[in-house]
């Protein structure tokens, strides 16, 4: 019997030691929780206006199938302003332009990914002013980093990896061949 007391006394002590931390843990997870304080739809203005850029290097068109407005980026990185609702709509009728990175936003806000439920097509997404700094990486970042990225975005990146080389910006050809590699196509004529 001395036995079977001492092991109930040590399951209570376990059971005891271990239920404090949990609790410890919880409250320190609702504390982080809370810090972060997520987007609750109804506090949000959906006529706000949230400007857009255009992450497709060349001229992009997008026309809302609820008003029939149509907003047109003449390059990349141009700025249009479209009301939130309007986004909103854009995922149900035109969710391509999410997925291919077309609209991009500044960081003031990306809280409008994540608002929108799209966060998934741009979490390896360059963002558009960092865009030319992967020229600078090493052949193995570029190919890791390319190999995440959205077909939208490989597509820009091969366009403005062209100009750049059109223009002579890129002169490695370790880089050169890492990018023909990422992006599966050739790049210059050998």
């Amino acid at each position: 019997m001395a036995t079977t007391n001492s092991r109930k006394s040590v399951k209570s002590t376990v059971s005891k030691t271990t239920t404090p931390t949990n609790e410890t843990q919880k409250s320190s997870h609702t504390t982080e929780i809370q810090k972060e304080k997520p987007i609750i739809p109804k506090e949000i203005d959906v006529t706000q206006i949230i400007p857009v850029m255009n992450g497709f290097q060349g001229r992009l068109i997008y026309k809302s199938p609820r008003t029939s407005e149509r907003f047109v980026w003449d390059s990349f990185q141009d700025i249009q302003e479209i009301e939130l609702r309007e986004l909103r709509n854009a995922k149900s009728s035109a969710k391509s332009f999410f997925i291919n990175n077309w609209f991009m936003f500044d960081d003031e806000h990306e809280w409008v990914i994540d608002y929108l439920g799209v966060g998934q097509y741009y979490k390896n997404a360059l963002k558009l002013n960092e865009f030319d700094a992967i020229f600078q990486k090493s052949p193995e970042e570029i190919e890791k980093t390319v190999s995440l990225l959205s077909v939208g975005q490989k597509n820009s990146l091969e366009y403005r990896t062209r100009q750049l080389l059109t223009e002579g910006e890129i002169d490695s050809n370790k880089v050169i061949r890492a990018l023909e590699k990422a992006l599966g196509t050739e790049l210059t004529e050998r």
